[in-house]
């Protein structure tokens, strides 16, 4: 399994994912999920990669030569000369498709689901940067300023930071910060998602970054970015009061009577009924 976010803010773009796959309880491999497609000056690409493994490798491969015809001029349509995001996400579509009509018979066959889940960003001179998020069927959903972000993979237990934290406004220094709060907190309750990390933030209008980094278990960083999440979820915990059962001194008591719902009904003999 995985664990992939791409965060798109008005300052520029984030991008995280583990490098994890799993082919059984004895079978564990790091290989990473992130691909960085640059030309300086002109574009800067993202892709991100969750699902089976051969199928998403074969996309990425032949992502780099997969073209599309233009509907007006007929010239071929590459990520190299697309003239929009849009484009260039549709050449991924294309390149997914391909892979399903080369391989989909023979997986299915094999009883094996053609499972591919892709999240595309990134900035072409003379547009604005865009986020996508491709399916298997090559299809795919652009982010909106109402939803900044997008995940694939193990995605629910890094979600409740993201949805907390995130809006168009929010800082690329903190947004990528909260990405990786957002990734601890999977590591820690999913063993399918697992170090070494591959880290890219992206400033607007740049066409090209430096701050690419892979993290590991030794990273000062992330080592005391993991510490200090768990201790202040503790702090913040233990300064919650604890429900007061029998009606003490307390400004939120709990045993009260909600507006329109009745407590549960206990069944003590074989003759109660719930209705």
């Amino acid at each position: 399994m995985t664990y992939c976010v791409a965060i798109k803010l008005n300052a520029g773009l984030v991008f995280l994912s583990d490098s994890r796959t799993n082919a059984g309880l004895d079978q564990i491999s790091s290989f990473r999920k992130m691909m960085v497609y640059e030309k300086a000056g002109d574009r800067f690409m993202v892709l991100l990669s969750a699902g089976n493994l051969s199928i998403s490798q074969s996309v990425r491969e032949i992502l780099q030569n997969e073209q599309i015809k233009d509907s007006e001029s007929g010239e071929p349509i590459t990520i190299w000369n697309a003239k929009s995001m849009f484009d260039a996400a549709r050449v991924l579509g294309a390149a997914v498709r391909h892979v399903h009509e080369r391989d989909g018979a023979a997986l299915k066959r094999s009883g094996v689901d053609f499972n591919v889940s892709m999240v595309f960003g990134g900035q072409i001179k003379g547009e604005g940067m865009r986020l996508f998020q491709v399916y298997s069927a090559g299809n795919f959903i652009e982010a909106t300023s109402e939803t900044p972000y997008f995940q694939v993979g193990e995605s629910k237990y890094g979600k409740p930071v993201l949805d907390r934290v995130l809006t168009p406004e929010t800082p690329l220094d903190e947004a990528a910060k909260c990405a990786l709060v957002s990734m601890d907190s999977t590591l820690k309750s999913n063993l399918s998602v697992g170090l070494p990390l591959d880290l890219v933030v992206y400033e607007v209008d740049r066409f090209a970054t430096e701050k690419v980094i892979c993290i590991d278990e030794n990273n000062p960083y992330f080592r005391m970015l993991h510490d200090s999440w768990g201790q202040k979820l503790r702090q913040v915990f233990d300064s919650i009061e604890d429900p007061a059962w029998g009606g003490g001194a307390t400004e939120v008591p709990i045993m009260v009577s909600p507006a329109r719902s009745k407590p549960l009904k206990k069944i003590t003999n074989h003759t109660d009924r719930l209705i």
